[in-house]
């Protein structure tokens, strides 16, 4: 009998955390990963690196929002 390993995810809500934008959803929000962990920015582009606050952790992914732009 197989037993699906339970995820725990590397962020919780309120951390802040740098995150590198590696893509853009269908939404146009930014997308990351954190220790391979998908983390969805709105207001962000992909090739930015910007601090985030953890807003909503769910199973596979999480929310943040944007808590220091990408300096240029």
């Amino acid at each position: 009998m197989s037993v699906e390993k339970e995820l725990i995810p590397p962020v919780k809500q309120g951390d802040i955390i740098n995150l590198e934008i590696i893509n853009v959803g269908k939404q146009g929000d930014g997308i990351g990963r954190y220790d391979g962990f998908v983390i969805i920015v709105p207001k962000t582009k992909s090739g930015e690196t910007v601090e985030v606050e953890i807003t909503k952790v769910m199973p596979r992914l999480a929310f943040a929002e944007l808590v220091k732009p990408a300096e240029d």
